[in-house]
């Protein structure tokens, strides 16, 4: 029925400016390696890379901190790309032949990417009713004569001409394979057609002639001056690559037995037939194809040869090699992932007589390699960006900000005594361009990644390039039997070919029970826990220095001898016993094994008491890691809850019952609506009617209706899971005395607050007695709906977030008001509810799925400051929906401020991987690769600010394309603005500014917000699984079916770039 209320005249002028001083949501940069690579370019000149994929985005990347980002309009894949030297422009080839170019702009001091012009292909009828022959299928392409024109290749066997300023073809200069067997033998001819264009290739000396290469074999040097051959090699085998030797007098071709071929082009104008040297460097069985060589010459007098592919087919045939061969010396570089394509940084200059190359870039399916070729052993430089995030697959992530200097120097230090590298190997990453014009940040943020293989990964957050710092490592402390495995391969492996294990991605796990589920990190003690898929819940310690110890090991029975339950799930890990050596970095204390060894739904740590809680599908529990000792242990399971004890293997039966059991509601809903909807149709027809008569529209607003949401059984599958956990010192006994509280919730709706008795500590020292730590339940609350508990804060009389351990005791953050009364939010899947304590009495609430028609994900409390006040900044809640949606609510009001779509709904892993920061900003997976970075804060965004030395021609005209380009993402999440354009598609000035623009000092936070964001970073961390519930929301109804494909179509508009400033 439809509600009306009285309300005050309109909205609050003065509260909606706050909002957008406040609040602004920007999708600002992608951080990790492009998912599914395609293309590689590089400029010798500016310094800069590219690549592109196969949805069609083009990324440019420079010096750490310069990255462009464009898209085009088609979803094709990039084949090719093509710097045009220095000028910052970009040709791009897509899989559809079609050609297009990009230019890096520069507008106010920074600089975006812009598509400038597209080419299609001639038709099979002709191009522009002229005479010129249908093109094929573009092949190859080569730029000549200073980028400003381009040979086409096709699959016809003939090559084209195109002005590239223009993208127009010239006409009469089109070479045909007809021309071309002018020039050969009678006897070569045969009847048999030369095959597509493989390769072109252009001297270094002479721009007019053009290296040809032909996939039957034949090779042609062609003088477009002349409009002739200088000189035709007559290969016999099918070609795959070519390169020219830089004095022009060497020619190296590969081919598709795995052999390669050099040529002299000294000789005389006779077409040669055989070559100088040819050698199967992997013979003399089978081998497949070398798919690209190249020839790099040295003072020295000697030359690098590196190719591509050719290992023996029957014994290495699905390796992914790069072989390295210098004199005598040849190394083969063995990656876990397809090789894209690959690049020497060598001397370009028309000057110099020898290339030198400096180092090697690989482009891989899953990673970027790159090798020092000028220091001996070739090692590997370190990326200070485009990491692979999932080099083991990522299954849980956390933010941690403002992390002190002195812990910030202890992991960096830590992971460089990991690199086999010394720090000063940094310098030598070759792709230097550009400048990085974004503000240093003025605090730092760690970003951790847990991994599949039991590794926690830190990363630099603090900028736009994406760091990593340091990796943790768990696997050395449980018995597993990958190591045997690993030295029988060693042992069987022979001496030839020579590899080398290169890169750092590896999909495999040892064994999955060692997958990270949880981590929480106290960036003041340097202590944190790490649980896993088997119930192993880990306590380390930070330290600077290797050492030798053995690790306490306690386990904690969570079914508390209950009858009738049997694990059937995987066992647990066996851990090592004894002494063992542990690196510098963060070294285990303690582990606690949870008894089933289910998977770990929650863990929280308070180092100032010296507790770790944890949680799973059976229950929770409590431990006191000063003393080694258990305090709590409580199981949550329900009388038929026999799906928590199959274990995560089990899940197909679960998933089948789930998806039954919501269809059967969803009829039994429809059933009951229309019959609700036959009687009572007319009657409140007639009421709205006349409450409608009786009210004006200026006078009265609707209340939404509030959709009926279905009671959850409590016998639902999995209703034990233990889905939040947190520590607070608060009142829950009574209102005069507060003290240590521990709260849990559950699947089923069920909250848990239990007071602990902790021994304070003695004055001057931080370490409490040894005395036992106790635990009483004070008081347990059951929401209405059952619906599963979501995060748990408590907030002190101003209604802000309690701050974290030591924050307060020392001095770093504003102490919490214990004079007001205090108040928990609970949120639900369903609802947000406030309520006072001690009494625990409902004071406010705001009905998500009742309102909105969706579920709550995952939610955070994070600190808003405003862009026009230095000293103002608000405590809110942000809130993703299932759908994707993110809302933010004021805190303790619970009144909604804005929303936004975020993430599409269909992207359940996207959904279920974000995660927020204390400061408005959040973090999403947009494909296993690549983290979305979002902000929903007007002032603090990370956005990149950059800008290049180019230098265009002074004839070079500046053309445009006629429409402003539509923004969009190039991973295909739903186009959020980044700049807005004015009319001559250039960034508004006004609008494109962030909070890392450059500002006078004192346009930092102020100590009030400082502190305001301090007490707000309260970790509310769901499980990061793809859930039973999240199936059932990609699933939907018919009628959410029919708006999702509505809204699709609008998000899959064409969109022709991205402009990042």
């Amino acid at each position: 029925m439809m509600k009306f209320r009285f309300r005050r005249q309109g909205a609050d002028p003065q509260r909606e400016k706050l909002k957008q001083e406040l609040f602004a949501f920007h999708k600002t940069v992608e951080h990790g390696f492009p998912n599914q690579p395609s293309a590689l370019a590089f400029d010798p000149e500016l310094r800069i890379m590219a690549i592109g994929t196969r949805s069609g985005a083009v990324k440019i990347y420079g010096a750490p901190g310069v990255e462009f980002t464009g898209l085009h309009r088609d979803t094709a894949t990039v084949t090719q790309m093509h710097f045009l030297p220095g000028q910052g422009r970009l040709l791009t080839l897509l899989d559809d032949s079609s050609l297009h170019l990009w230019e890096i702009i520069h507008h106010n001091g920074c600089a975006h990417l812009e598509e400038a012009l597209s080419f299609q292909p001639p038709s099979r009828l002709g191009f522009d009713g002229a005479s010129l022959p249908s093109l094929a299928r573009i092949t190859v392409v080569l730029l000549v004569a200073a980028g400003d024109m381009a040979a086409l290749g096709t699959e016809g066997g003939s090559v084209y001409f195109l002005d590239v300023p223009t993208l127009m073809l010239l006409e009469g200069q089109t070479l045909g394979p007809d021309e071309v067997l002018r020039s050969v033998p009678d006897d070569y001819r045969c009847g048999k057609a030369l095959g597509p264009v493989e390769s072109l290739q252009g001297h270094l000396q002479d721009p007019t002639k053009i290296l040809i290469g032909y996939s039957r074999g034949l090779l042609v040097i062609w003088n477009r001056a002349a409009q002739c051959a200088d000189r035709v090699f007559l290969g016999n085998q099918q070609l795959e690559s070519v390169c020219w030797e830089r004095s022009g007098r060497t020619l190296v071709s590969s081919h598709s037995d795995g052999s390669y071929a050099i040529w002299s082009a000294d000789a005389g104008g006779s077409p040669t037939a055989q070559p100088t040297m040819a050698t199967t460097p992997y013979g003399p069985f089978p081998c497949k194809a070398i798919n690209k060589i190249l020839w790099r010459n040295c003072a020295s007098g000697d030359h690098f040869i590196i190719f591509s592919g050719g290992m023996p087919r029957a014994s290495y045939g699905d390796r992914h090699c790069v072989s390295v061969l210098r004199s005598e010396t040849l190394v083969t570089l063995d990656f876990t992932s397809r090789i894209i394509d690959f690049f020497t940084v060598h001397s370009t200059r028309p000057e110099d007589e020898f290339d030198e190359p400096q180092a090697l870039a690989v482009l891989l399916e899953e990673e970027l390699v790159v090798l020092d070729l000028q220091t001996p052993g070739w090692p590997a430089v370190p990326a200070p960006y485009l990491a692979p995030l999932h080099s083991s697959a990522i299954t849980c992530s956390a933010h941690v900000a403002n992390v002190p200097a002195k812990l910030w120097a202890r992991i960096v230090s830590a992971g460089e005594q990991q690199s086999p590298q010394p720090a000063s190997s940094a310098s030598s990453w070759p792709i230097t361009g550009g400048r990085n014009l974004a503000q240093e940040p003025s605090q730092r943020g760690l970003l951790l990644t847990g991994h599949e293989d039991g590794t926690v990964r830190f990363w630099d957050a603090s900028g736009v390039a994406l760091r990593p710092l340091y990796k943790l490592s768990t696997a050395g402390l449980f018995q597993t039997d990958c190591e045997h495995a690993d030295s029988l391969a060693q042992a069987a492996e022979d001496d030839w070919p020579p590899f080398r294990k290169v890169g750092c991605f590896d999909p495999y796990s040892d064994d999955p029970r060692l997958g990270v589920q949880k981590v929480a990190l106290c960036k003041y003690t340097a202590q944190m826990v790490v649980a896993g898929t088997a119930g192993q819940v880990l306590v380390l310690e930070l330290s600077d220095v290797p050492s030798e110890q053995a690790v306490s090991v306690a386990s904690v029975d969570l079914l508390q001898d209950r009858e009738g339950f049997t694990w059937k799930g995987h066992e647990r890990l066996s851990p090592r016993t004894g002494p063992r050596p542990w690196p510098a970095g963060f070294q285990p204390r303690v582990l606690l094994q949870c008894l089933p060894p289910a998977a770990v739904t929650a863990v929280t740590l308070h180092t100032e008491w010296g507790l770790v809680a944890f949680g799973t599908s059976h229950g929770f529990g409590l431990f006191d890691y000063q003393r080694r000792s258990p305090v709590l242990a409580r199981c949550t399971l329900h009388p038929n809850d026999s799906l928590a004890m199959e274990g995560p293997l089990s899940r197909v039966k679960s998933l089948k019952k789930s998806l039954r059991q919501s269809f059967r509601r969803i009829r039994k809903s429809r059933v009951s609506g229309k019959k609700r909807a036959a009687n009572a149709g007319s009657k409140l027809q007639e009421a709205n009617a006349q409450l409608a008569e009786q009210a004006g529209p200026h006078d009265v607003e609707v209340t939404p209706v509030q959709r009926r949401i279905e009671p959850r059984s409590a016998d639902d599958s999995l209703s034990g899971v233990v889905r939040c956990l947190y520590f607070a010192d608060t009142f829950l006994r009574d209102a005069a005395h507060h003290g240590p509280t521990m709260w849990a919730g559950t699947n089923s709706g069920s909250v848990f607050a239990y007071a602990l008795e902790v021994p304070a500590a003695t004055a001057g020292s931080e370490k409490r007695p040894e005395r036992a730590v106790e635990a009483v339940l004070g008081k347990e609350v059951q929401l209405m709906h059952r619906a599963p508990v979501v995060a748990i804060a408590v907030l002190d009389g101003r209604g802000r977030p309690l701050p974290e351990p030591y924050e307060a005791s020392r001095d770093l953050a504003q102490a919490p008001d214990m004079q007001g009364g205090h108040a928990v939010l609970i949120a639900s899947e369903e609802q947000f509810k406030v309520f006072t304590l001690p009494k625990v009495s409902a004071k406010t609430k705001f009905k998500l799925t009742a309102h909105e028609g969706c579920r709550v994900r995952k939610v955070a409390l994070a600190t808003f400051a405003s862009v026009a006040c230095e000293d103002y900044a608000e405590t809110c809640l942000a809130c993703l929906t299932n759908l994707g949606d993110v809302h933010v609510f004021s805190v303790p009001g619970l009144r909604p401020q804005v929303h936004y779509a975020c993430i599409r709904k269909e992207d359940i892993s996207g959904i279920a991987s974000c995660v927020f920061t204390r400061h408005g900003q959040g973090f999403y997976l947009i494909s296993p690769s690549e983290f979305e970075r979002f902000s929903l804060s007007a002032r603090n965004i990370t956005e990149p600010l950059c800008s290049l030395d180019i230098s265009w021609p002074r004839d070079a005209p500046r053309a445009r394309l006629r429409e402003s380009p539509k923004l969009s993402q190039a991973n295909g999440t739903p186009g959020i603005v980044l700049a807005p354009q004015s009319c001559d598609g250039s960034p508004d000035p006004v609008l494109s500014t962030g909070a890392d623009t450059p500002e006078p000092p004192e346009a930092t936070l102020s100590p009030m917000s400082v502190d305001s964001a301090t007490s707000a970073e309260t970790t509310l961390d769901t499980t990061g699984d793809v859930t039973v519930e999240d199936v059932k929301d990609f699933l939907g109804s018919s009628e959410d079916s029919e708006r999702n494909l509505r809204n699709l179509s609008e998000d899959e508009s064409p969109a022709c770039a991205i402009l990042i400033k």
